[in-house]
């Protein structure tokens, strides 16, 4: 299997301080603002940001885990049932300025069901979005990130894959690679 490196480790690192320089800037004290990371790679990115925000600088940040799979337009269309992910929000939206998070922008399917899923928490003042990689040129809606780290263009036949350390690869990575052939 053919793959390409996107990020490496170093330059995740990066893309991940750059992140929350760029969330300093336009957030300042993130009394109205909130994180929320997409079940269940968002959630690995947030945290990353999270770590990584405490050690630049000590803010109070208000941030959860938001599953969106029920509220998915293909939900019930799959030939195996989606494993649902629990959703750790402690607290309400309304009127807070949210930031999604997530590993991979593709289709705009996930971010879509998430915007759904998190009205249950509030009406909020404004959704950004913030993705690792943002594969242009393949939206079924008008989606865009707002913050994002690479942007790539990739084939139907080719899928983007990030990788921790935390989930055992041996180091933090992000290729491109060929989908397996049914």
């Amino acid at each position: 299997m053919q793959k390409r490196l996107v990020l490496d480790q170093t330059q995740l690192s990066i893309t991940i301080s750059r992140f929350c320089h760029q969330l300093i800037e336009n957030h300042d004290d993130f009394e109205n603002t909130v994180l929320l990371g997409l079940q269940p790679r968002g959630a690995l990115v947030l945290d990353r940001i999270i770590q990584r925000m405490q050690e630049i600088q000590q803010v109070s940040l208000r941030y959860g885990y938001l599953d969106a799979t029920f509220h998915r337009d293909d939900f019930r269309r799959r030939d195996l049932p989606l494993k649902a992910n629990e959703t750790k929000i402690d607290f309400l939206i309304e009127n807070m300025k949210v930031i999604l998070v997530d590993d991979v922008l593709y289709k705009g399917r996930s971010v879509r069901a998430a915007m759904d899923a998190m009205i249950a928490f509030g009406r909020p003042q404004k959704v950004e979005l913030m993705v690792l990689i943002d594969r242009k040129y393949t939206r079924d809606f008008p989606i865009k990130p707002d913050y994002f780290g690479r942007q790539v263009n990739t084939l139907e036949s080719q899928y983007v894959s990030v990788e921790w350390q935390s989930q055992g690869y041996p180091e933090d990575a992000i290729w491109i690679t060929e989908k397996e052939q049914k």
